[in-house]
């Protein structure tokens, strides 16, 4: 099921990432890069790992899991989270879990492109990729 993202997908429109950045507690200085940062989001599956790998110019990160497995993740903008990817159907899910907060991602694949909807207190950014 994860197959279905398993690409090279690059940046290609974001919506509202600023105001969700703000809402996480995002410095100004680290939300002016991210909202200015056009990351390459590599997703694969090693195993029964599911990858993903964020190459920008700003910073580069790797995590990898089992689906259903929490593990230990340091965000770009540097909280320590535990993580957790799930299917959802045809939807593939990473919740982050810190200081008693959560965020949730969900990245889908609507034609062609994978549409990633970020969501945390209400507050919800879209941010959408094509393969590259």
């Amino acid at each position: 099921m994860v197959d279905a993202f398993c690409a090279t997908w690059k940046l290609v429109d974001s919506q509202n990432f600023d105001d969700y950045m703000k809402a996480l507690g995002v410095g100004f200085a680290t939300r002016q890069v991210g909202n200015v940062t056009k990351p390459t989001v590599v997703i694969s599956q090693d195993g029964d790992k599911v990858v993903v790998k964020t190459l920008s110019t700003f910073r580069n990160t790797e995590i990898s899991s089992k689906l259903g497995e929490e593990f230990d993740e340091t965000t770009p903008d540097d909280r320590h989270v535990k993580s957790t990817f799930t299917m959802e159907g045809d939807k593939l899910v990473q919740v982050q879990k810190w200081d008693g907060k959560e965020t949730k991602f969900v990245r889908e694949i609507k034609d062609g492109k994978m549409v990633m909807t970020l969501t945390f207190e209400g507050v919800q950014a879209v941010r959408t990729y094509e393969k590259a």
